[in-house]
């Protein structure tokens, strides 16, 4: 567990942003493969950057007012200072989802087909950059009352939240469930299925493993059904995710020579 990794000069070299950064590039190059031999490889240098700017302003906008509302309503300045941290993975998939649809409606390619190829390429990603957390010391479990667990040092929140009481592994297992889901993806694109199959079941799977494992997790304030937001986030996914499968299957029978924008 290391907020830094080392120094260059005075220069400190952290690690959230480095192995954000490595997985983007992974993420990028598992894209790359995926694509190869299709019309949407020529595209996934330019939509990268529609990507990269719609999720880091989704997941600010998720941790600003659904995470830690409470916080920035008292201190509105801070909800602009991403350098101290802040990020919402779930709202940074959401912002950049949002982006891509834009991306494929201004360049008229089908969001669905592309979706799927990309699917396993982001939940690959998603697995890499959970190391951040353990690094970091964030996104980390509640206590679990016995000798099992993490126990983080001094200099890092889950230190300065709970102590040397050991928590939850609770963002190792979310990385670990991120390459069960890849792996799950692969296999499902051996054989056809409607469009939008594979990346719909991208988002149910990845939310229902976020959405059980937000029970262990003791960084987060709990609302409604004592639910976190991640976990409402999650329902609202996975509901969406099936409406968007019975229509996409209803659609390609309906019309199954015409592809769903």
């Amino acid at each position: 567990m290391r907020v830094i990794l080392f120094t260059i000069g005075d220069y400190p070299l952290r690690a959230y942003g480095t192995i954000i950064a490595i997985a983007i590039l992974l993420s990028l190059g598992v894209a790359l493969f995926l694509a190869k031999g299709t019309e949407y490889r020529k595209h996934l240098w330019d939509i990268v950057f529609y990507v990269i700017i719609g999720a880091i302003i989704g997941a600010r906008l998720w941790e600003v007012v659904f995470f830690e509302g409470a916080y920035y309503s008292q201190n509105l300045l801070e909800s602009f200072a991403i350098w101290k941290g802040g990020l919402s993975i779930q709202g940074g998939l959401i912002g950049g989802f949002t982006a891509s649809l834009i991306y494929c409606w201004r360049k008229k390619i089908n969001f669905w087909e592309f979706a799927d190829i990309l699917a396993p390429a982001i939940i690959f990603g998603q697995g890499v950059g959970r190391i951040t957390c353990l690094l970091n010391g964030d996104a980390f479990g509640s206590p679990t009352g016995s000798n099992f667990g993490l126990i983080y040092p001094p200099g890092t929140v889950a230190y300065e939240t709970y102590g040397s009481q050991a928590l939850w592994p609770a963002e190792v297992w979310e990385g670990q469930w991120d390459f069960v889901v890849f792996g799950i993806l692969l296999i499902f694109k051996n054989r056809s299925w409607p469009r939008g199959f594979i990346f719909l079941s991208y988002n149910i799977l990845y939310s229902l493993g976020r959405f059980l494992l937000e029970m262990l997790r003791g960084d987060t304030p709990r609302y409604l059904s004592n639910f976190t937001a991640a976990q409402w986030t999650s329902i609202s996914v996975i509901l969406i995710s099936l409406v968007l499968l019975l229509w996409n299957y209803l659609y390609a029978k309906k019309t199954p020579n015409t592809l769903p924008v």
